[in-house]
């Protein structure tokens, strides 16, 4: 009975120490103004900005143009058809090759398709004749769409061809169909059947740019108690306990970050309507491990290099290049070994595994159980360095 007294009376010392550290916390938040934009205005920025940028899936409408040396029906019915899709728009007539490409490099257009004379007759003489087109692979999306369409114009280009000769020799229209096409290919596109590019879009940059604020926040946070000269007070303040004192100093922090980014996965997922076949559980079980292992790294970060300029430094770092090594951008596997090694060193990679298998091809969580565990490890992270940042709150001194 006495030892059960004794741990509800200390337990009760412990969050009432962490009650008044996170108080202190929140009233150096409410002074510093780059708490606020760092952790409420630039993540909600972030998410209007990524979610509208793409709100229709795919770019429309983008400029292409046309050099007709033809000037035939073929080739005015090839424009047409160019024109009708929807990511193309046919917005200029060129003379020659030479003032379309200039056109490209003013980046007045995107592409251009090259019809040359004789392209009708060459049709009707069954003598295959060419037609070309450019496009600039600088934007890689601009440049796949437009290559997808372009390459899709010639090929309806001879097939109508092909289509009126045979028909004019009485053939039916399922001996054309089977005669220009002799293996029909069923495709189906699994997970993301309208090639919504804004599922990719919001999906992997808005946790990845979240994420990358909470690395700065978590070591400028530890670091300016120093800069400022409170180390000692707040170590004070937890009785010299580190647990309590980090504790108690990302409670605020970690409710802020938590609430934006469940809110920012209940718009995308509930209000959007991007495909979530896993459920609410992994959604929110990942946001929280995210924030956590994001703080936590944050934590060892400075307890490793406990110089506010340095800790920031490598989370930054961290941050920046988990975009390119997480796998979204790139296929991780298709990277040299030690490149696919290095990247599970990276929270975002583990995050982006655990969307792409729980959440939005639903498979069981079971099959990701390696990166929960990865993330889970991020967290308990501290527990190496914890004593040094307790060491340099006691004993350094801030260097301008």
């Amino acid at each position: 009975m006495l030892f059960v007294k004794f741990k509800v009376q200390l337990l009760s010392y412990m969050f009432k120490k962490l009650y008044h550290i996170a108080l202190r916390e929140c009233g150096i938040m409410w002074k510093n103004p780059i708490y606020f934009f760092c952790m409420i205005i630039f993540p909600i920025a972030v998410v209007i900005f990524f979610t509208t940028l793409m709100k229709d899936g795919v770019p429309t409408d983008m400029p292409v143009g046309i050099v007709d040396q033809d000037h035939s029906a073929t080739s005015r019915q090839l424009v047409h058809k160019l024109d009708a899709f929807q990511t193309t728009k046919v917005v200029s007539h060129y003379e020659n090759i030479a003032e379309a490409r200039h056109a490209i490099q003013k980046n007045e257009i995107y592409a251009f398709l090259v019809i040359p004379s004789g392209t009708e007759a060459g049709l009707m003489a069954s003598r295959q004749p060419k037609i070309s087109f450019y496009y600039s692979s600088v934007s890689l999306a601009a440049g796949s769409l437009l290559f997808r369409d372009l390459k899709t114009i010639s090929t309806l280009g001879g097939a109508a061809a092909g289509m009126a000769k045979l028909s004019a020799l009485g053939k039916t229209n399922d001996e054309i169909m089977t005669f220009l096409q002799p293996i029909a290919v069923d495709l189906h596109m699994i997970g993301n059947p309208y090639a919504n590019y804004n599922y990719y879009l919001s999906t992997v940059m808005v946790p990845g740019l979240i994420m990358l604020f909470i690395f700065l926040i978590t070591p400028y946070s530890i670091g300016t108690e120093l800069k400022f000269n409170r180390a000692r007070d707040w170590m004070r303040m937890s009785g010299n306990n580190p647990y309590l004192a980090i504790a108690g100093k990302m409670l605020p922090q970690t409710l802020i970050f938590l609430s934006i980014f469940l809110l920012f996965e209940f718009y995308i997922y509930y209000v959007l309507g991007f495909p979530h076949p896993g459920g609410a559980a992994p959604i929110i079980l990942l946001g929280i491990l995210s924030v956590l292992s994001c703080q936590c790294f944050g934590i060892f970060a400075f307890g490793l290099m406990p110089s506010l300029r340095m800790s920031m430094s490598i989370c930054s770092l961290w941050g920046v290049v988990s975009f390119s090594i997480c796998g979204a951008t790139y296929p991780l596997f298709a990277m040299d070994s030690p490149i696919e090694a290095i990247g599970q060193l990276f929270p975002m990679r583990h995050y982006y595994m655990i969307y792409q298998m729980n959440i939005f091809n639903g498979f069981p969580m079971s099959d990701a159980v390696l990166h929960w565990s990865a993330l889970i490890l991020f967290c308990s992270l501290p527990i190496l360095t914890i004593w040094n940042i307790k060491k340099a709150m006691l004993v350094y001194k801030y260097l301008p």
